[in-house]
């Protein structure tokens, strides 16, 4: 009789230990997801205009509608980073024609470079997302020097490929893009 009311405490005891850890693990856990997960979840994109010039600004534009337009097609059917990582080495030759072509129909003269490469970018605010700063894996692009301000968006998972509506209003779609976008963010 003895040794069943010992095995009992000693139950109860264990069950008590394990239910303290388990609340201290619970309230270490912010729920916030740190700009390593963030980073490591995404691919962003910078298109650089080749000055800050009104025309260079207005091109980088131009530039981005074309290159975005083209790679929500190509990045349809990847469904990790590394799938869109190698589309995106993939392509690398298509987007540089792409650049090239928007900036030549608009009367320039200098020329595209891409790369895609891991680099620091400041914290950024995309559609209710935060990108806290860090590196992060991006596609780059620059439009003749690229020392002009940039157009970036996340192009894995394919935040800037979600279009707008006639009004402005975006067109948010029941997909595994956000569900993704959800569990990266919380």
């Amino acid at each position: 009789m003895k040794t069943k009311y010992i095995t009992k405490k000693r139950l109860f005891i264990a069950i008590l230990i394990a239910m303290v850890a388990l609340l201290v693990l619970c309230s270490c856990d912010s729920g916030e997801v740190s700009q390593q997960e963030i980073a490591q979840s995404c691919i962003r994109i910078h298109i650089r205009a080749n000055s800050n010039g009104d025309s260079d600004q207005t091109v980088k534009l131009a530039v981005r509608d074309n290159i975005t337009a083209y790679l929500e097609t190509a990045l349809m059917d990847c469904s990790d980073k590394k799938q869109a990582a190698a589309v995106l080495e993939r392509e690398k030759g298509n987007l540089i024609r792409i650049a090239d072509a928007t900036l030549a129909e608009n009367g320039f003269k200098y020329k595209s470079s891409i790369r895609l490469d891991n680099e620091y970018f400041p914290a950024r605010y995309y559609d209710g997302y935060e990108f806290p700063e860090g590196n992060y894996d991006a596609v780059v692009i620059n439009l003749g020097s690229g020392s002009g301000d940039n157009w970036w968006c996340v192009a894995f998972p394919p935040l800037c490929f979600v279009p707008d509506t006639q009004d402005g209003e975006k067109i948010v779609y029941k997909s595994w893009i956000k569900e993704m976008l959800d569990k990266i963010f919380g």
